[in-house]
């Protein structure tokens, strides 16, 4: 019997993504894996079932889509789902490992090998793995988009005959991936862009794309895995208060400080919102772990004296195609890193496994979550 690898439907609200697009379908069943897919699970990124099929993939129900021997999804499975799962199989996915724990628990009691996607090691080999990096990048760029739109403003510099339109100055915070989409982004609108960043590499990599960094003088706090490491209580009052006249000089503000398993840190106080001018606007892309706008609503958007704040908790969703299959690219490249001869076969010494395993046997196994679940 050949390996399987289960595509189901995602059932997270508003999740519009798919964990496989038929191009990838093609090629992995090329390579001797068979694919099913559940009926209409790319229907909302605009990848329909014919060409899935057209794929090689096979069409079928929920239940078969999870019994296969690797099940692979963009957002972790229900409670509903989990009980699909089959004890013995591997799941990869957007597991949220570091801030789900009631969700982890649930995979060590399916029994599955879960393998979470977030946490790939970033390291040159796993380049092509890092499915975090491919959805900061949609993120960014629809940040931009979705502020662009909220704004009563223009982005560019405009000279009409109705006179000179000054350009919207826009300012990113926390400069990782998704903040050097959006100041890419911003720029090719038209906005004059400024940057700020903990870390001294990533004000470097934001001039490099034509943005004027914010210095604070704080120097540099660069942490490991590319994350900025956490401010002394000292630190961060400074850094509030230096950045409230550059906050409100600004018409959109984009916040990305976001480090899985911490609430994000605070980077935008009330006093800094108040010295906005009416008709700002503030994208927070921290929104998911609290939001590094004190007064972020996480998964609203709210009116606070003229401010309009968006606290979004899942932006790359909403340009599902091309995140779909971005997304399934990385899916790709950890399978051919880890296959022989149509199967899936991970070895658990291997950094990559190691770093990306959360459940195995019916255990907790990933060093930094303590608990532990017994099937």
């Amino acid at each position: 019997m050949p390996f399987t690898i289960g595509v189901p439907r995602e059932s997270a609200p508003r999740e519009q993504r798919v964990a496989l697009v038929p191009e990838v379908v093609q090629r992995l069943v090329k390579q001797g894996f068979a694919v099913v897919v559940e009926a209409g699970a790319g229907q909302s990124a605009f990848y329909p079932d014919e060409a899935y099929a057209a794929a090689g993939a096979r069409l079928a129900d929920r239940a078969a889509a999870f019994a296969a021997d690797l099940v692979t999804t963009v957002q972790a499975p229900s409670a509903a789902d989990a009980p699909l799962l089959r004890a013995g199989s591997t799941l990869v996915g957007l597991l949220r490992p570091l801030d789900d724990a009631e969700g982890v628990e649930r995979l060590a009691t399916a029994g599955v090998t879960a393998l979470a996607m977030e946490l790939v090691p970033r390291t040159t080999r796993a380049q092509k793995m890092d499915a975090l990096s491919a959805m900061a990048t949609v993120a960014g760029y629809r940040a931009v988009l979705l502020a662009a739109e909220r704004l009563p403003k223009f982005f560019p510099l405009l000279t009409t005959a109705a006179g000179t339109v000054r350009p919207a100055k826009l300012l990113v915070l926390g400069v990782g991936v998704a903040g050097l989409q959006a100041i890419a982004t911003a720029r090719r609108l038209g906005a004059v862009v400024s940057a700020y960043d903990v870390r001294a590499a990533a004000r470097e990599e934001a001039a490099s794309l034509g943005a004027k960094v914010v210095e604070l003088g704080l120097g540099s706090a660069e942490g490991t895995g590319g994350y900025a490491r956490a401010l002394t209580p000292e630190e961060e009052r400074q850094q509030l208060q230096q950045l409230v006249p550059h906050v409100a000089a600004a018409d959109v503000v984009i916040t990305t400080a976001l480090v899985p398993g911490r609430a994000a840190p605070r980077l935008v106080i009330a006093e800094a919102v108040a010295g906005m001018a009416p008709g700002s606007v503030i994208v927070d892309l921290a929104a998911p772990n609290g939001g590094n706008c004190a007064l972020t609503q996480p998964g609203e958007e709210v009116l606070h004296r003229g401010v309009r704040i968006a606290g979004p908790l899942n932006l790359a969703a909403e340009l599902p195609l091309h995140a779909s299959q971005m997304y399934a690219r990385t899916v790709a490249a950890l399978l051919g890193e880890f296959s022989k001869e149509g199967a899936f076969t991970p070895d658990p010494a291997d950094e990559i496994v190691r770093e990306m395993t959360v459940t195995r046997g019916g255990e907790i196994v990933h060093p930094r979550l303590q608990r532990k679940a017994v099937v």
